[in-house]
């Protein structure tokens, strides 16, 4: 069975002590990096399947690390960097996913046996990209579709269609790759009265709303459509950091919504696989 490697790059060696630990306890392979340079110098020598990358570093920070790494051609491409520290705003996600980061962790959310599960997560995340990466490139060159009996890609025309409601660039990248690499058609608006008509033209097969958008928010897209006999019916995911958890817990239970999530802690592999799970709870 496969070790994966990581490397932990962070300038507290109590802390970096700490995670090492508990990620060798959980059968992860980790070599450690205390600065910038130092990590850098580390992926040039050798392999990771993951690097663990705290953006507040001695001598390089974070994010130049970031863009060294999707400058320099002696790098790996495929390498997956995803970001563990306490800067994990919307901007600093945002400033960081368009420097070649894969993810986001915060420092501050997760406890360190959180943030083991989470990178668990991020490695299945990853090897399921490359997987369907690899079946739509074989695809591609003998110019026919490649079937996996385990894993089929959708014929065309027959995708899941989904309407992803949300106006943070960030999330719509993240969110949006992982269902797209999932099979999913999916189709973006950033706006929440754009999303309501979008929505309202049917065709699809989930709708997924943040709350926080301009013009209208999620849940008065929810209950806008909820009203219209047409579209009461349309199955809505809801993404939250700032409704109450009362007013969350209403909505799922008057079926008004499927399933909601908290926007700042999901993966995007956990919501394709939710989405996955609703799909085939509901399938005919």
């Amino acid at each position: 069975m496969h070790m994966s490697r990581i490397l932990f790059v962070e300038d507290d060696p109590f802390i970096s002590e700490i995670y090492t630990k508990k990620f060798e306890a959980s059968g992860f392979e980790v070599v450690s990096a205390l600065t910038g340079k130092e990590a850098l110098k580390k992926i040039r020598e050798s392999l990771y399947d993951v690097v663990l990358l705290d953006m507040v570093l001695p001598e390089l920070s974070g994010m130049e690390v970031l863009h060294e790494l999707q400058a320099g051609k002696e790098f790996d491409a495929g390498l997956k960097v995803v970001v563990f520290s306490n800067l994990s705003g919307p901007q600093e996600r945002q400033e960081a996913l368009a420097a070649g980061a894969s993810g986001f962790i915060s420092k501050t959310d997760f406890t360190p046996s959180e943030v083991v599960a989470e990178v668990r997560r991020y490695l299945e995340q990853f090897a399921s990209q490359e997987k369907h990466a690899g079946l739509r490139s074989a695809a591609a060159m003998i110019g026919e579709n490649v079937l996996s009996v385990s894993d089929p890609l959708p014929e065309p025309g027959t995708e899941k269609r989904i309407l992803l409601v949300e106006d943070e660039p960030v999330f719509v990248e993240m969110f949006g790759k992982a269902l797209r690499n999932a099979g999913y058609a999916v189709v973006v608006e950033s706006d929440g009265k754009t999303g309501l008509e979008r929505a309202k033209t049917g065709g699809f097969d989930l709708i997924i709303t943040d709350h926080l958008l301009p013009s209208m928010s999620g849940k008065e897209i929810i209950e806008t459509l909820r009203a219209d006999e047409e579209s009461k019916s349309f199955p809505i995911f809801l993404l939250t950091a700032s409704l109450e958890e009362e007013e969350v817990k209403a909505l799922e239970t008057t079926g008004a919504v499927k399933r909601s999530f908290l926007k700042t802690k999901v993966t995007p592999s956990e919501l394709a696989a939710a989405v996955s799970d609703f799909f085939a709870e509901h399938s005919a």
